[in-house]
């Protein structure tokens, strides 16, 4: 999954797709470097970030969608409007990636008859406040995130969604410490429920930065080696900023498995 960030103010390419011409420019880099998803957001959702009125994001996501809808890869919406949901899907977008795991009033109903792919993600609070003190807001994160995960789904089933449909995410860097978000990512195993994909979105993060001391530019290094760890745990999807570097480091991972 490939991040186009249509914002002024993402946290490691804040402005660079803002225009709709450098989004689309860099929407078909991504593809030519083989992306299967191109996860488009309206919205920045870093640490500290204000949350955008709906029909300012619907200017900046419905034209991104209008264009790539036939590009011949996935569209996923990063949203938790209900709003910007339907009008995405009513526009040709594939499926919606949530924040806010569908809590929102009327998210659940906005897609549950769709037939798009669901994207829940756990968070600890907001954007605004999700980084306050998360350090107390945990017995166990492992099982804490993988208890809030298991309940996400039980509802959207409750709400007739198929698990086929369903996609986990434990949301790294949202609500987390550092310490915790590496004992998410060395337990990724256990933490979706059984038969459910997971979604790993560790790219050019700060947890990255603790480790090696590099700011967000500089951690792609740093994050081919997350997405490598992540999908050796269990992720079927990893949601990145360099398609290409990433895709090279999954060729020769899948190569060392095939030969083993």
């Amino acid at each position: 999954m490939g991040i186009l960030n249509a914002t002024p103010d993402s946290f490691s390419d804040g402005g660079r797709y803002f225009a709709r011409d450098a989004a689309l420019r860099h929407a078909e880099q991504m593809i030519a470097a083989g992306v299967d998803i191109l996860d488009i957001g309206g919205e920045s959702t870093r640490p500290g970030a204000p949350p955008v009125p709906v029909d300012e994001e619907l200017e900046r996501v419905i034209p991104l969608v209008d264009a790539l809808r036939d590009a011949g890869v996935a569209l996923s919406i990063d949203t938790y409007k209900p709003a910007v949901m339907r009008e995405a899907l009513e526009h040709g977008a594939d499926a919606i990636n949530d924040v806010w795991a569908f809590r929102m009033p009327g998210a659940i109903e906005a897609v549950a008859g769709s037939g798009c792919g669901l994207c829940a993600m756990h968070m600890i609070g907001d954007p605004l406040t999700m980084q306050t003190d998360p350090a107390s807001a945990y017995d166990d994160v492992v099982e804490d995130v993988r208890r809030f995960l298991a309940g996400r789904v039980a509802q959207f089933e409750d709400a007739g969604i198929e698990r086929a449909r369903i996609t986990v995410d434990p949301g790294f860097g949202f609500g987390k410490t550092v310490e915790q978000n590496y004992r998410l990512l060395a337990h990724l195993a256990i933490i979706a429920p059984a038969g459910m994909a997971l979604l790993a979105g560790v790219s050019r993060k700060s947890m990255l930065g603790a480790v090696t001391g590099k700011p967000a530019p500089e951690r792609v290094s740093a994050s081919l080696a997350g997405a490598v760890c992540a999908v050796e745990r269990g992720a079927a999807i990893v949601r990145v900023h360099d398609v290409g570097e990433t895709v090279d480091a999954l060729r020769v991972w899948q190569a060392v498995r095939n030969a083993a």
